[in-house]
């Protein structure tokens, strides 16, 4: 009996690269400072600005997107303490997303590798799984693959979750700290 093919994942991986290109096309278009010269932006921060940035520190998973300057606009623009749970709110959101892809992807995995090659994989990731998702959170690319990594293996989401947060806390910490000192520098 053959699986239904989903458009889901196809869909979203051209979509939302493209919904981001089209509102990057139209702030350039526009000639916006937003990119330029955010500044008088500033101490402006509301509920748009959240939602942004928790939607670029969610692309990250899928797109370039610099996280760590994501992190500091968010110390930036609200403070240090809500800087750092916005990016620790963003941060872990994306390693969710990148272990559920990863959960989704099972059978994908099981089409394409061996039998051993999982088993030696799980037996990894089971050992250092949970340390390598805290190890690897601050680090571009190598986090994501991770995560996505250790949503094919019998690893629990809480488990997860718990380790993503010890990861990302630390460094949203450090670069909410220097967004709010530069702001402080601006003034």
């Amino acid at each position: 009996m053959s699986q239904p093919r989903h458009w889901g994942y196809p869909l979203l991986l051209t979509g939302l690269p493209a919904a981001l290109l089209a509102v990057f096309g139209a702030v350039q278009a526009l000639e916006a400072p937003l990119l330029t010269d955010p500044s008088p932006l500033l101490g402006r921060a509301g509920p748009v600005a959240a939602a942004t940035s928790l939607a670029l520190l969610l692309a990250d998973v899928a797109l370039p997107v610099p996280s760590s300057l994501v992190m500091v606009a968010n110390g930036a623009l609200f403070g240090v303490l809500p800087g750092t749970l916005l990016s620790l709110l963003g941060g872990l959101g994306a390693t969710l997303v990148a272990f559920g892809l990863g959960r989704r992807s099972r059978g994908l995995l099981a089409r394409t590798t061996t039998s051993a090659q999982r088993a030696r994989a799980e037996r990894l990731l089971n050992r250092y799984g949970l340390l390598a998702v805290l190890v690897t959170r601050p680090v571009p690319v190598l986090a994501e693959t991770v995560a996505l990594l250790a949503g094919t293996t019998t690893l629990g989401w809480w488990r997860v979750t718990l380790a993503s947060a010890a990861g990302v806390l630390p460094a949203a910490l450090i670069y909410a700290a220097a967004g709010a000192t530069a702001q402080r520098g601006l003034s």
